[in-house]
């Protein structure tokens, strides 16, 4: 086997507006619209998955398992593009129209610095925040000289090697870092690999994995990342970075393909300029561009003799100029924001070269402006942000071009009682346009999307309240969402089988620490929604919206003393009471499953970390089975759910300088 690197990374959640997470100590720190949980590139060191990462730390968002690795998330029971992700301010757009490269697969691990989870529609700044928005910061190299080397090996022939170095002066700064990694596949609590899960499961056998291939690795995993920082002068700042990722050979048991590889690029150029004027406190240019090739096929299955292939490629590329100047004692910000994104794919065989296109090269152009406004008020804070959008997306393919235009606004407002009692309470309206996928995706000669989509808007309201007593720590949110055009998947459709219907989301989240003493302390978190269709879709019955996870929770218990670092998490969910049936969902059993991790730096300039997960060894599913995936169908005529790992040992180097 070959070895991978790490140098974790990771995030955690929020319940209030926003939660970020950073590194270096294992301290916590709150406020109510941020979570700082620190030192958290430790705390996964198994896979550069940032989905597992974000699910194992937050109780308001939940993994859709897809594979080893590249796994996909819901926050607050939205996905896709109804959430916006961010790498460094740029933008990435996974290939894959049945989700095998989510933005998060093409974030590396190693790479990141924090996660800010902003929940809502509180984001005028970014096109297409709908209801939730997840900024990944990844590291910034430093003065001087220094880095680190990561060493992992876990269960399942896991091993994985990084390094990242870093140095310069005052006025230049460069940073590399590089990582590999590669597993076996995974095995669930049954001892079942991903190959036997299929092969026990799958209703079509000639979708399972042929003898010759049944045992190979689940995926190797590749990634480089360079960043070059320049100052210009005391107050003018100019950065570049590159980023790479190649996966090879992804496995994707309940799916009929696995991916061949899967390569991504981001490269962003900034430039940043402080305290230019009377008019501009900070100005900030910004540029991105980023692309994904991913031909997804059915080589390794038993009916993949022709080799069908769907070779799927999506780019961006976008520029944003925003100035921030002083005004009565606030600060104004003023903005312009542009991108344009291009999805194609097209189907072929080894007797063909082209049998069709899966989505006909399509652009979708936006220009937007926005504004926003920060004041405080001696202990009240007042923000309120708008932003005019106009999109056009145009196809090469026969189906009919669409132009969009939506003014979305907020308003939050923070309010601080006392030195232990904070409010906050928002309101806004945010929308997002249907992507290729939704509006032109085609299989097997029938047109699956929906040409003549409406875009979905978002009217939301969130309320919430933190309180300190003593050493313990609360904060609650509420919120309620209603959704017009929502898009949803109608299975009982043969064709067009995107729909507009209303909806609405509703829930809380309570999230808290407790310290107990210097080296003792608690954290915990609970999240519960449920979302409804304000009626049925054409053909159907149920009123309950996909994808909207049950009651989950978090607790961890924290131990530090010396050069000792203890912590043992427990995460649980409910059963899957309410779900979507008509659509593929299905009843899932509630879990409940440990972690273990301890650490110690007691060789100098080296930390080292042992770790069991899923510690008894449980054989459960998060993720359910809405047919807006094409997943296979199992023996009992369920769509097939896919397990999660079973136990899983792991053990990590790091050694610093």
């Amino acid at each position: 086997m070959k070895k991978e690197l790490v140098l974790s990374f990771i995030v955690a959640s929020s319940l209030i507006a926003s939660d970020e997470i950073e590194l270096d100590t294992v301290m916590v720190t709150d406020t109510l619209k941020s979570k700082v949980v620190n030192d958290i590139s430790n705390e996964n060191l198994k896979s550069a998955d940032l989905a597992q990462a974000l699910s194992e730390n937050s109780a308001s968002i939940s993994m859709v398992r897809r594979s080893g690795i590249a796994n996909d998330i819901i926050v607050r029971g939205q996905k896709k593009d109804n959430i916006n992700i961010l790498i460094d301010d740029a933008k990435i757009y996974g290939a894959c129209p049945n989700r095998m490269d989510p933005p998060t697969s093409h974030i590396l691990a190693n790479n990141v610095e924090s996660v800010e989870v902003t929940e809502g529609p509180y984001d005028v700044e970014n096109f297409g925040t709908l209801s939730a928005k997840v900024k990944v910061n990844t590291k910034k190299p430093k003065e001087g000289f220094n880095g680190d080397v990561n060493v992992n090996f876990g269960s399942y022939g896991y091993s994985k090697y990084s390094t990242t170095i870093s140095g310069g002066t005052e006025d230049f700064r460069a940073l590399i870092s590089a990582s590999t990694e590669k597993s076996d596949q995974y095995e669930d609590g049954d001892g079942n690999t991903l190959a036997q899960q299929l092969e026990k499961n799958s209703k079509d056998k000639t979708r399972t994995y042929n003898d010759k291939y049944d045992e190979m690795d689940a995926y190797e995993k590749k990634t480089f990342m360079g960043k070059l920082y320049f100052n210009l002068t005391d107050n003018q700042e100019i950065n570049l970075s590159y980023t790479a990722n190649r996966s090879d050979d992804i496995l994707y048991a309940n799916t009929g393909m696995d991916a061949l590889y899967d390569d991504s690029d981001i490269y962003t150029f900034n430039y940043i300029a402080n305290d230019l004027s009377k008019y501009s406190k900070k100005l900030k240019f910004s540029s991105y561009y980023s692309k994904v090739d991913h031909p997804m096929s059915t080589r390794y299955r038993n009916n993949g003799a022709m080799d069908m292939t769907n070779h799927m490629k999506s780019k961006i590329k976008g520029a944003k100029l925003q100035n921030d100047l002083n005004l009565f004692d606030g600060v104004l910000t003023l903005g312009v924001d542009g991108s344009k994104r291009t999805w194609e794919g097209e189907y072929s065989n080894k007797m063909s070269s082209y049998l069709g296109d899966s989505i006909s090269k399509t652009d979708t152009k936006n220009k937007a402006a926005f504004i926003k406004y920060n004041k405080d008020i001696n202990d009240l804070n007042i923000e309120i942000a708008s932003r005019y959008d106009n999109t056009d997306i145009q196809t090469a393919g026969e189906e009919q071009d669409n132009d969009y235009n939506s003014l979305n606004a907020y308003l939050l407002t923070t309010y601080k009682v006392d030195d232990t009692l904070n409010i906050f309470a928002g309101i806004g309206k945010s929308s997002r346009v249907p992507d290729a996928r939704e509006l032109y995706f085609k299989k097997s000669g029938k047109l699956i999307g929906t040409p003549n989509l409406e875009q979905t808007k978002n009217y939301e309201v969130d309320f919430g309240v933190e309180k300190t007593f003593g050493d313990f720590k609360i904060k609650t949110k509420l919120f309620y969402s209603k959704l017009k055009d929502y898009i949803a998947y109608n299975a009982s459709k043969t064709q067009n089988n995107f729909e507009n219907v209303d909806a609405k989301i509703y829930g809380f989240d309570i999230s808290g620490l407790y310290y107990a003493n210097d080296e003792i302390s608690l954290d915990y978190s609970l999240a519960y929604q449920r979302g409804k269709k304000d009626s049925a879709l054409d053909g159907q019955s149920d009123t309950n919206l996909a994808e909207i996870a049950p009651l989950k929770a978090t607790l961890g218990f924290n131990y530090e003393r010396g050069k000792n670092r203890f912590r043992a998490s427990y995460i649980a969910s409910k059963a899957w009471s309410n779900y979507d049936e008509d659509n593929g969902e299905q009843h899932i059993a509630g879990y409940g499953t440990m972690n273990l991790k301890y650490e110690n730096s007691y060789i100098k300039n080296t930390v080292l970390t042992f770790g069991i997960d899923n510690v008894f060894d449980k054989t459960y599913a998060t993720s359910n089975t809405y047919k807006d995936l094409t997943l296979l169908t199992s023996t009992s005529d369920e769509v097939m759910l896919l397990n999660e790992p079973g136990r899983y040992v792991y053990f990590n180097v790091k050694f610093s300088f």
